[in-house]
């Protein structure tokens, strides 16, 4: 399915969207050939063939580390070829540190920016640290989807009771004054104490909202202090609270 490192509904909500733009979603298949005959694409499916000018295949990225005979460092790296680091971008090797897509951190621009400037203050001396414990995403799809923290099945795998609430987005005013309604807004929270664990959101501007959900997590906010703060009225970030 679509996102399948994300809560079934995020898919659905995703796939809704796009089915709704005419984009056909093809969920639990593989390709099993791909070809060109000069003038179109062919990819055989097991249940028949599509055809199409333009094909993109997406399918990650991998450190490209190979040829740099890392090993004869004493740089260690996972069996992906990243590089493994510590929180201070040190890796195995003394003197030595790794940023980036290169090493064993998540493949964000943000990231690697943040891991730059502190790998820099260590190099020169100092004593900085990558804290990657709230950690915002954004996928840039329309809707987008946007997400920070744990899920509801993180959180109980790590031994946390959980209690979440979803609003959907045809019960925020913003969205409405936008003709805009699709999506929603779900919470994670701690049962016992109300602890903001974490947040999903599909919406046309979730990563303008997510940012607000990440900051609260960082102050340990419960969602009571969460809904009694000030949000300007008509903003799609209103739907947090």
């Amino acid at each position: 399915r679509l996102l399948n490192d994300e809560a079934p509904e995020v898919g659905e909500a995703l796939e809704a969207a796009f089915e709704a733009e005419g984009i056909r979603v093809l969920r639990d298949t593989q390709a099993r050939r791909v070809s060109h005959d000069g003038h179109r694409f062919q990819v055989d499916l097991p249940d028949g063939r599509i055809e199409a000018d333009q094909l993109l295949v997406a399918t990650g990225r991998t450190p490209n580390t190979t040829d740099l005979d890392l090993g004869e460092a004493g740089v260690e790296t996972d069996d992906r070829g990243a590089i493994h680091v510590d929180a201070g971008l040190r890796t195995s090797a003394d003197g030595v540190y790794a940023v980036g897509d290169c090493a064993s951190m998540p493949q964000l621009v943000y990231v690697a920016a943040a891991a730059g400037t502190r790998a820099a203050v260590n190099m020169t001396g100092g004593d900085a640290e990558l804290d990657l414990s709230v950690l915002p995403s954004v996928i840039f799809t329309d809707p987008q989807v946007a997400a920070v923290g744990m899920d509801e099945k993180q959180a109980n795998a790590a031994g946390i009771e959980t209690v979440s609430r979803r609003l959907d987005l045809d019960q925020v005013p913003r969205a409405l004054a936008n003709f805009d309604t699709r999506g929603f807004v779900r919470l994670i929270a701690e049962a016992r104490s109300g602890r903001l664990l974490g947040a999903r959101i599909v919406a046309h501007n979730a990563g303008e909202i997510i940012q607000t959900a990440a900051l609260a997590i960082r102050a340990g906010m419960t969602v009571e202090d969460l809904a009694g703060e000030l949000f300007p009225y008509l903003t799609l970030a209103e739907s947090l609270k």
